[in-house]
């Protein structure tokens, strides 16, 4: 989508010629002949580039510059006059003005002008955000601002000064892993070896030689010895995920392991004295599994002396819009897309959507997002079906306005027209939004001309 320019000039020939040349490049031209009647379109349509005369009607047309700083972001200023010299360049830029250019111009100059300012604000902006999506307060790595965050953080810098294993416990994509590093940096051995592995994902006869290794010859194929990953992590932080995986009979040497700290390799007649801290993670229920005799319970008890469970999405709503507008600059930046961000509409699907997947499916609804926008503001169609066809737990975006217009109707002793109703609900969808148009028209799935042209009637 090409960019929105705001032309100032009062020569109408001149106005004419260039807006016809900057829409056949593409652009989007709104223009004005005056400051007062800049200002006005200054709000209703946030150009990214003002091209403004220096002498207007009726003042100066560094004037802009107070009014383009309120404007956010700030669109880029470019300056025309007839009576250029290098001083009057000098104190235009001094001001903060852009670019500066004399008439009569060279159009291709102009054009070129242009588009390197257009180009120089996009790199600009994108490299801001791209600050601050990395400079968010984070808590090693784990993102969110809610009072269930906060909660979780607190117990976790508790838990990270003990020496004890840990059970960390949450729905699938809920971060548990981040949960687990953050552990570890907390506590006294973050300069040390941290390992994750997957129980689930080890095939069930070598996962004992995976964990406490073996010597050469323990079984075919073994033709060294090889350390398993209690000896690599030696002096640091093991993180069993989906513990709820392991084998039984694994489970009841780890249990040895957790109380003396001795492992014994596959095929050794020797023990091994080690220093590792277990964090073990699960999305099951491991004590329905331990009624079920699924999972040792005595195991279960060891592990359960210090448990974290991590908040699902669901229950921390507020920090929705924090998260996607993280992952939004990710990969906007990683893709090298223009996306700036979500619609007022698209952000009440994603806060109306219970998230079964958690986190991880937000992260993965904002890459499609992203990858399938060809604008600069991800709308509703950008995201998954699914999450704008099932609002949980609240109203959908639009019934709100609906419920309005439904108790208006009921209230009036005869029917209203059509029209009447459509009024009614453009002044409802203004007033929620407070009067901002460019809201209102997205809410109302129309341009804003159209808009315009509804009120003007």
């Amino acid at each position: 989508m090409k960019e929105k320019i705001l032309l100032v000039e009062d020569d109408q020939s001149l106005s004419e010629l260039l807006q016809e040349e900057l829409e056949a490049e593409g652009y989007k031209l709104v223009c004005a002949d005056t400051i007062k009647a800049a200002s006005t379109l200054l709000n209703e349509h946030e150009p990214d580039l003002v091209i403004s005369d220096l002498r207007l009607p009726d003042g100066d047309g560094l004037s802009l510059i107070s009014l383009l700083e309120k404007v956010n972001p700030r669109p880029s200023l470019l300056i025309i006059t007839a009576f250029g010299s290098i001083q009057q360049a000098v104190s235009a830029l001094k001001a903060g003005a852009d670019d500066f250019l004399t008439k009569p111009m060279e159009m291709d100059h102009f054009l070129f002008t242009v588009s390197r300012l257009l180009e120089n604000r996009r790199l600009r902006h994108e490299l801001q955000r791209y600050r601050s999506a990395f400079e968010i307060e984070q808590f090693h790595g784990i993102l969110g601002q809610s009072a269930a965050m906060h909660k979780l953080y607190n117990e976790i810098t508790r838990i990270a000064s003990a020496n004890g294993p840990v059970l960390v416990m949450g729905e699938s994509g809920t971060g548990k892993e981040l949960v687990a590093r953050a552990i570890h940096a907390e506590s006294a051995r973050a300069d040390q070896a941290f390992t994750a592995i997957n129980c689930g994902g080890i095939p069930a006869d070598l996962i004992e030689s995976e964990f406490f290794g073996h010597t050469a010859g323990a079984f075919t194929g073994a033709g060294k010895t090889r350390a398993g990953l209690f000896q690599q992590t030696n002096g640091g932080t093991l993180m069993l995920d989906e513990i709820g995986e392991m084998p039984l009979a694994l489970q009841a040497k780890l249990l040895r392991t957790l109380q003396d700290g001795r492992i014994r390799p596959v095929g050794s007649d020797e023990e091994t004295q080690l220093d590792v801290r277990i964090i073990a993670a699960t999305n099951r229920d491991l004590a329905a599994m331990v009624e079920t005799k699924e999972f040792r319970e005595d195991l279960f008890f060891r592990l359960e002396t210090f448990a974290i469970q991590v908040p699902p999405l669901r229950q921390r709503r507020g920090d929705i819009e924090l998260l996607a507008n993280h992952f939004l600059t990710q990969f906007a930046v990683r893709k090298q897309r223009h996306v700036q961000g979500f619609t007022d509409k698209a952000l009440l699907f994603l806060k109306h959507y219970a998230f079964p997947g958690n986190v991880r499916e937000l992260q993965n609804a904002v890459e499609r997002a992203v990858t399938f926008c060809e604008s600069t503001l991800i709308e509703p169609e950008h995201l998954p079906d699914r999450i704008t066809k099932n609002s949980q737990d609240t109203e959908s975006p639009r019934s709100s306005e609906f419920n309005q217009i439904n108790q208006s109707v009921k209230s009036d002793e005869t029917m209203p027209t059509l029209h009447d109703l459509q009024q009614r609900y453009i002044q409802t969808v203004l007033s929620g939004v407070k009067g901002n148009k460019r809201k209102a028209a997205e809410i109302l799935g129309i341009t804003r001309k159209t808009l315009y042209r509804w009120l003007e009637k």
